[in-house]
C-alpha cells in the first residue's frame, strides 16, 4: 500500500491525520480563482517535465468553461465536503475550490500532489486553506482526515473508473452524491436499466449504492493529452439498498455468477451457486423470477431477493460461496 504523504499547504501539514479546515461561505473566499487555460496546462507540463501516462489516466482538463460546467453539473453547495480523486495539475479542484468547496484531493502522482498546492496558492490564494492534499492510491485509501467528505467529484482514469467508484461509494458512507467523469462506454454501463443491452455488473452494483444519471458529455479537445474516446459525466445520489436485502457481497456474489455466461438462463448460471441447478430453480421460483431468465432482465431488488431464496436454499458467503460453487468471485465489473 502506498504511504499517506503529508503535502504541506501553506504552512499547514494536512494529512489523513489532521482535521480538514472549518466551512467558509462563497463570500469568504474572495475573487474568483483564475482557472487553468491551455496555455498554463501545457507550461506546468513543460515546467515538470510530465510525460502524461496511459496507465495514470493523465488526461487533464484544458477548458476552462468544461470545469464551470462540471462544477455547476456537480450540484455543490458552499462550504461541502468534496473528496477530489486524481486532481492531476488542478483544473477541477479550481474549479471546486470557486464553488465554495473544502476539498480532499487524493493523488498517486508524488510529483503533482506536491506541485498543487503551489498552484492553488498561485490561482486561489484566497481558497489555500480549504484545500487538503493526500499523496496516495485511491483505491489504497481507507479514511479521510476528519470531517469526512459528503461529496465525491472526480475525473477518474478509464482503465479504473468502476472499481475507485463502487469502491468508494462501499467504503465512505459520509459520501450522499458523486459526479464522476468516466469514459462514454463506462457511463452508459453505469446509468443503464434492466433489459438494456449495456446493463450488466457495474449497472447493478451501481444501482445497489446510488440512482445514477447521465449529466452530460465532456469533448475530446477539452483534454490534454487528447483522448481517444469519448467522456461523459454521471451523477449519482446515494440511496438505501431494497429493503430485507442480505449484505452486499452475498447479493454481489449472485451478480457475478449471474452475469459470467450472459447466454445462459438464471437457472444454469446460478447452479455453482445453489448446488446444483434444481436448488437453482427452486431459489428463482422462491423469489418470483422465471428460471430461464436472465440476468440482464433483473433489477437490484431482484437480485436481492434472489440472493436472499438462495441462502435460504444453501447459504451464500459473498465470494466464499462463489467459490464453493462455479468458481465465480466477486468482482466489480470493471
Amino acid at each position: 500500500m502506498r504511504r499517506l504523504e503529508r503535502i504541506p499547504v501553506q504552512g499547514l501539514v494536512l494529512s489523513p491525520e489532521t482535521a480538514g479546515p472549518p466551512a467558509r461561505s462563497r463570500e469568504a473566499l474572495g475573487p474568483e480563482p483564475a482557472l487553468l487555460t491551455p496555455t498554463d496546462v501545457h507550461a506546468l507540463v513543460l515546467g515538470l517535465g510530465l510525460r502524461p501516462t496511459k496507465t495514470l489516466g493523465q488526461n487533464f482538463v484544458v477548458d476552462p468553461s468544461q470545469v464551470r460546467r462540471i462544477t455547476a453539473a456537480a450540484n455543490l453547495e458552499p462550504g461541502q465536503l468534496v473528496a477530489e480523486i486524481g486532481p492531476g495539475l488542478g483544473s477541477l479542484t479550481l474549479g471546486l475550490l470557486g464553488a465554495g468547496a473544502l476539498v480532499t484531493a487524493v493523488e498517486i502522482d508524488p510529483t503533482l500532489a506536491t506541485v498543487l498546492p503551489q498552484t492553488v496558492a498561485n490561482h486561489a490564494p484566497a481558497a489555500q486553506a480549504n484545500l487538503t492534499v493526500i499523496n496516495a492510491d485511491a483505491l489504497d485509501l481507507t479514511a479521510f482526515p476528519p470531517p469526512s467528505p459528503t461529496a465525491l467529484v472526480a475525473n477518474l482514469p478509464y482503465n479504473i473508473a468502476t472499481k475507485v467508484l463502487l469502491r468508494f461509494l462501499e467504503r465512505f458512507e459520509s459520501i450522499e452524491k458523486a459526479l464522476v467523469m468516466v469514459q462514454a462506454e463506462v457511463a452508459d454501463r453505469l446509468v443503464a436499466p434492466p433489459g438494456s443491452r449495456t446493463y450488466g455488473i457495474p449497472s447493478v452494483k451501481a444501482a445497489w449504492w446510488a440512482s445514477a444519471r447521465l449529466a452530460g458529455r465532456v469533448p475530446r479537445n477539452a483534454f490534454f493529452p487528447v483522448p481517444r474516446v469519448d467522456s461523459s459525466l454521471v451523477y449519482l445520489e446515494r440511496q438505501p439498498p431494497p429493503v430485507g436485502a442480505p449484505p452486499h457481497d452475498q447479493v454481489f456474489a449472485v451478480v457475478d455468477a449471474a452475469f459470467a455466461a450472459r447466454r445462459k438462463t438464471l437457472r444454469a448460471a446460478l447452479a455453482g451457486l445453489a448446488g446444483g441447478p434444481v436448488q437453482a430453480e427452486a431459489a428463482l421460483r422462491a423469489a418470483g423470477i422465471d428460471p430461464a431468465a436472465r440476468g440482464e432482465t433483473l433489477s437490484v431488488s431482484d437480485f436481492a431477493r434472489l440472493a436472499a431464496a438462495l441462502m435460504e436454499e444453501r447459504p451464500v458467503a459473498g465470494g466464499d460461496g462463489a467459490r464453493r460453487g462455479n468458481g465465480v468471485g466477486n468482482r466489480n465489473g470493471d
